[in-house]
């Protein structure tokens, strides 16, 4: 009667098996981590901030230097106030909040037709930002001029520095956008925007 007994394939030995083993544990630890870094990004597209190259848009605090070609008594620098809008000689208040500065000159531009001039011909320019805030762990909170291509981490510099309570790597951006306020933990490389409230949080260790 033939014996019964383990049967051994040529060529898998015990070697050859431990280290295909290994291979599919590798095999499965980088799948693992390619799942997660595609997390992480989908995560980071979620954070609802807009480029910083995308059109600026206008709100309280921004000043503008309005040029009506051929009117001098029309061509100044307007601030935009707390409502939203500019007020003009000849055509008053104008809404600008939300616009961009093409779109404010488009607006003037229809007004000024209205019976007040024939062909005008209107550019729009920022002149200064509206001011950006840091709040929490820095030496002097506050508000602050901005200056374009600013970052998180410049913002920080400017009011002083971290306290030495500061928790470096927890810096909270809060930007107001068309659909609302949005909230993020950004790294400091993050790049600002005007009106931009940037609060550093302390920590407890």
């Amino acid at each position: 009667m033939p014996q019964i007994g383990p049967v051994l394939i040529q060529g898998a030995g015990p070697e050859r098996f431990m280290r295909a083993s290994r291979w599919s544990l590798i095999a499965v630890v980088l799948s693992a981590l390619a799942l997660a870094g595609c997390m992480q990004t989908s995560a980071s597209m979620t954070t609802g901030y807009a480029p910083v190259d995308e059109p600026y848009r206008l709100d309280a605090g921004d000043k503008l230097r309005i040029v009506v070609y051929g009117q001098d008594g029309l061509t100044n620098t307007y601030a935009v106030g707390a409502s939203g809008s500019i007020t003009m000689p000849l055509i008053g208040s104008v809404s600008a909040r939300g616009l961009t500065p093409a779109q404010l000159a488009a607006a003037v531009t229809a007004r000024l037709k209205r019976g007040y001039l024939r062909e005008p011909y209107v550019a729009a320019e920022v002149e200064s930002y509206r001011p950006f805030f840091i709040l929490g762990e820095v030496a002097a909170p506050g508000q602050y001029p901005y200056v374009p291509n600013m970052t998180a981490e410049s913002a920080v510099a400017i009011a002083g520095g971290f306290t030495p309570r500061a928790q470096r790597n927890a810096i909270k951006l809060t930007r107001v956008g068309e659909e609302g306020a949005a909230q993020a933990v950004v790294p400091p490389g993050t790049f600002l925007k005007p009106g931009d409230t940037v609060v550093v949080a302390e920590r407890w260790f």
